[in-house]
């Protein structure tokens, strides 16, 4: 190989001579012709030569006369002119000669790649690529090339390329991308004055994306990014033994506990609790489900595509043999991988996506267009109809701006098909988009890290996914100023809503599965602690009192739509003194718990509000509430606060 590279770089250095008239573009046809060879050689199993070097050679691969070896030759340092010239050298990664991915090439270095071809994932267990620049260079190279071939009416067109998609792009060590992962910025939400602004009102939230998220970074000794972390879907990724609504007609319960705040014992925590209605196993609404699958180029790392296949295949095993499933994949273009089929034929379904493999560029938009068309195509009344996106988010063909993506989103789901989103992979997850999708598709939006997560989601949760008990749900807190001088919403700043957007129907919210539960926490400073952090006006208005009960300390609105129903419905509950604990020891350990996730997601945020309260004070609360913990995820949970006390800010360059 390094032989090659040496030639390769004299070639650079080199005057080239002038080759006889006509015969670059002989040249070039005769190297197109010998890759598409190459391609083909490896797609019919030729695996025996997988070194960079001899992929140059294969695609230079002179012909029997002699013509045709000058041809070649010539058409070799034709490419590395073209590389030169056509391909901006700050572009192009550079391989060092230790085989790690480093910083991109500055103009005047010599050594630009270094990397190996292997064979197609159908036809080798294990398999290093050609890196995606490199790749993305050459092809622009003959696309280039082929321009002027063609125009040039002298010249005998040559064939189409072979698609990439054969070949697997894998660089040979992982790389950490720096901050290229794309999250909603967002403000923590800040302190309030009861008496100027008494009214909360926010959408639930039952994501756990930002949770799955902060878990794969920590695990990589990384701290998430600060907008990464959204402190309730920390919270809610748990589950909390509420009690259970008796019936369908009132879908959930609301439980509330006020305790002192753990990170401040003169403020107090209001903690909201609640519990979705459980649909019985037995239940007779049928699944229509269209996956939506990207096989774009991003998605060729073993933590997208083929974890994504994976996942898939644990959800088929939580569906009901009528249930039916269709997938449809988009890249450069979209198509119809699976007809509807029902779950009894597993084994059709299954083939299906053992075929998905990743290549080109990202037309989500037409995908999801054509997603949505089949799913209406194939709509089954008082049914379950539902997209579910798999992606890293990555859309650049078709519909990419994000306004005209969640608009047409938005209009689709009044045809009754709502829209999920699985996220998977890092380096360029686009979280921002994905989760506007989701939110106006009346749908959920999960991350993917791990296999263990893929179980959790669509094993032991996938009843609360796919089967929607009520939608637009939304919560809204009075404060009683005679009791409460201020006050803050823990988290949910992606999810605030207008004081007037409570009774507005047409006002899209959170939608809550069968069995979910929803957390929600207010920090509050009572009337009369004399520790508020917002001096008061010099200029006031009389005292005001509250039109309830004295004892009252807020009083909880929460607005709902049943699944089918365009109106919504309330249900009241006064927050009153009764509901206060004397200690955050003698609250149920669920509150308590989810107390010490609340405190954890604002340190990673940078503790605006917890003053001195540590990773250690947060280890402590959880330990001593973990309770029954039967698949482990709280102490997983608590191991990973321990994580955070040594995590990088940032990963280093490789």
């Amino acid at each position: 190989m390094n032989d090659e590279f040496e030639r390769l770089k004299a070639a650079l250095r080199a005057q080239a001579a002038k080759p006889p008239e006509g015969a670059r573009e002989r040249a070039i046809a005769a190297a197109m012709t010998a890759y598409d060879d190459a391609v083909q050689a490896t797609l019919d199993g030729d695996h025996a030569d997988k070194t960079f070097a001899s992929w140059w050679r294969r695609l230079t691969r002179p012909k029997s006369n002699t013509y045709l070896v000058f041809a070649g030759a010539a058409g070799f340092a034709l490419v590395a002119v073209f590389v030169v010239l056509l391909i901006p050298l700050s572009q192009v990664l550079d391989f060092t000669e230790k085989g790690v991915m480093g910083q991109a090439v500055e103009s005047g270095q010599e050594e630009v790649w270094k990397a190996k071809v292997i064979p197609s994932p159908q036809t080798a267990p294990a398999e290093t690529t050609l890196s995606a620049p490199a790749m993305e260079a050459f092809e622009e190279i003959v696309v280039t090339s082929r321009r002027s071939i063609e125009a040039d009416s002298s010249v005998e067109p040559v064939s189409e390329i072979v698609s990439y998609s054969t070949v697997e792009v894998r660089p040979d060590f992982d790389y950490p991308e720096q901050g290229r992962d794309r999250f909603e910025l967002f403000e923590t939400n800040p302190i309030k004055v009861v008496a100027e602004q008494p009214v909360s009102t926010f959408s639930i939230d039952v994501d756990t994306v930002s949770y799955s998220f902060m878990r794969g970074s920590l695990n990589d000794g990384l701290l998430p990014q600060k907008d990464a972390v959204r402190v309730e879907e920390l919270i809610n990724y748990f589950a909390y033994d509420y009690p259970l609504p008796l019936n369908r007609d009132t879908p959930f319960s609301a439980n509330v506990s006020v305790l002192p705040a753990p990170w401040n014992a003169e403020n107090r925590l209001l903690h909201i609790g609640i519990r979705g209605y459980e649909i019985e196993d037995d239940d007779s609404r049928r699944a229509n489900l269209v996956f939506l699958i990207d096989t774009s180029g991003s998605m060729q790392a073993q933590n997208k595509l083929p974890l994504l296949i994976n996942s898939l295949k644990l959800l088929l095993e939580s569906l009901a043999p009528e249930d039916r499933v269709a997938i449809v994949t988009y890249a450069g273009s979209t198509g119809v991988l699976l007809e509807p089929t029902l779950v009894q034929d597993k084994a059709r379904i299954r083939s299906a996506l053992e075929r998905l493999s990743a290549r080109g560029s990202t037309a989500g938009g037409e995908g999801i267009r054509q997603a949505y068309l089949m799913a209406e195509q194939n709509f089954i009344e008082d049914g379950i109809n539902r997209v579910i996106l798999a992606t890293d988010g990555d859309f650049n063909v078709g519909i990419t701006d994000m306004d005209e993506l969640t608009g047409y989103i938005e209009r689709q789901r009044t045809s009754g098909v709502f829209l999920s989103v699985l996220g998977f992979g890092t380096g360029n997850y686009n979280d921002a988009l994905m989760q506007r999708l989701a939110q106006n598709g009346n749908g959920h939006a999960l991350y993917i890290d791990s296999l263990p997560e893929a179980r959790k989601a669509f094993v032991e949760e996938a009843r609360s996914m796919l089967f929607p008990i009520a939608k637009d749900v939304k919560i809204q807190v009075e404060f009683n100023p005679s009791a409460v001088s201020e006050y803050r919403l823990i988290g949910y700043e992606t999810r605030i809503l207008k004081r007037e957007d409570f009774r507005n129907d047409k006002v899209d919210a959170g939608e809550i599965g069968a069995g979910h539960r929803v957390t929600a926490m207010y920090e509050f400073t009572p009337f009369d602690s004399g520790v508020q952090r917002i001096a008061p006006l010099r200029y006031q208005q009389g005292e005001v009192s509250a039109t309830g009960s004295e004892d009252e300390l807020a009083f909880l609105k929460i607005r709902y739509k049943l699944p089918d129903a365009e109106e919504s419905r309330l249900i009241t509950r006064p927050v009153t003194q009764g509901d206060s604990l004397a200690s955050v020891a003698a609250a149920p350990a669920d509150v308590r718990f989810a107390a010490a996730v609340a405190a954890f997601g604002q340190i990673l945020r940078g503790g605006v509000y917890t003053g001195t309260y540590t990773y250690d004070d947060v280890i402590a609360l959880a330990q001593g509430a973990r309770g029954e913990d039967p698949f482990g995820y709280r102490a997983e949970f608590i191991s990973l606060v321990r994580l955070a006390e040594t995590a990088a800010a940032m990963p280093a360059l490789r």
